[in-house]
């Protein structure tokens, strides 16, 4: 979440549906906890750094037999430097960009993960709240 809280930090793999945006996503390394891999893996992939975290939600993903976390953190800084190999693009997204997005139900030019997802329903939850973790 950018400081000011009224963008959010999305990415795009290139396996992704074309035009697809989501949640930033990755690994955590063993004896790393939740919120510094959140910071390591935010900075790792678009040099963001980012502050507070809290812990949102969980999903279980079957492969590879994995439990998505879902998080939300602040973020530090805002100048994005995509790595180009575990994503080929990274935007902020305004709270009525993100309104938009969603009203056109994956029809138009930009789309988010659907409904049934962790990274959809971080997506609405920022949308619906402020900044203040």
């Amino acid at each position: 979440i950018h400081p000011d809280g009224n963008s959010c930090l999305l990415g795009r793999q290139k396996s992704y549906p074309p035009g697809m945006f989501s949640c930033l996503a990755g690994f955590i390394e063993p004896g790393e906890t939740i919120e510094d891999a959140v910071r390591r893996e935010v900075a790792e992939e678009t040099a963001v750094k980012v502050g507070h975290v809290k812990y949102v939600s969980s999903q279980p993903w079957p492969m590879p037999s994995s439990l998505m976390i879902g998080c939300q953190a602040i973020a530090v800084t805002t100048e994005i430097i995509v790595d180009k190999e575990e994503i080929i693009d990274a935007r902020w997204f305004s709270r009525q960009q993100i309104a938009e997005i969603l009203t056109q139900h994956g029809t138009g030019p930009i789309s988010i993960p659907p409904p049934q997802t962790i990274a959809h329903g971080l997506i609405k939850k920022w949308l619906k709240k402020n900044a203040n973790l």
